[in-house]
C-alpha cells in the first residue's frame, strides 16, 4: 500500500494475470477501424477475454469468430457497465476507438469509462496507433502487478 499524499488516497497493488479481460468500445464513425484492428490483432485477441458494447459485441464476434461478452450499448448504460466492472477488477483493458470530431448525444456517459480507467490506473487504447504499441508490448502476455485506489482504506 502507498498514500498519495496530495488526495489521502492509498493505493494497493494487484496483479493483472497473462490472460486479461478486454473491453472494447466505439463511436460509429470510427466502428470500420476498429473491426480493421480487430481482424488484424485477432490471434492475440483470442488470447484474452474480450467484452464489448452494444451492436459493436455482436460485430466483433460474428468476424473474430470468438467468443464476445456483450454488455449494453453505450447509451443504454453499456458505458456504465465498463465503468463499474473496472472498478470491481473485471476489466484491465479498455479499447475504446472514440470520435472526438463527432459530437455525441451522451458525451458524458461516454467520457465515464475514460476517467474510470485513469482513476484505475487501467490501460486506455484510443486508437490504432495506441493500439498497435500496446498490444505489441512485451508485457501483455505476462503477468502485471499495477497500482489501483484501496476502496476499503477509501472508505473508511
Amino acid at each position: 500500500m502507498c498514500k498519495n499524499e496530495s488526495r489521502d488516497l492509498v493505493f494497493r497493488l494487484v496483479t493483472m494475470a497473462a490472460q486479461k479481460t478486454i473491453a472494447q468500445a466505439v463511436h460509429d464513425h470510427k466502428k470500420p477501424d476498429l473491426l480493421a484492428w480487430t481482424m488484424f490483432n485477432s490471434d492475440l485477441l483470442a488470447q484474452d477475454r474480450l467484452m464489448a458494447r452494444g451492436t459493436t459485441g455482436t460485430l466483433l464476434e460474428g468476424e473474430l469468430k470468438l467468443p464476445v461478452i456483450r454488455l449494453q450499448s453505450g447509451p443504454l448504460g453499456g458505458d456504465q457497465q465498463i465503468g463499474a466492472k473496472i472498478t470491481k477488477g473485471e476489466i484491465e483493458f479498455l479499447i475504446f476507438f472514440w470520435d472526438p470530431l463527432e459530437p455525441q448525444p451522451h458525451d458524458p456517459g461516454i467520457k465515464a469509462p475514460l476517467r474510470i480507467a485513469v482513476v484505475w490506473n487501467t490501460p486506455v487504447l484510443c486508437n490504432r496507433a495506441s493500439a498497435d504499441f500496446m498490444m505489441s508490448s512485451s508485457l501483455l502476455p505476462k503477468e502485471y502487478i499495477r497500482l489501483v485506489p484501496d476502496s476499503e482504506e477509501y472508505r473508511a
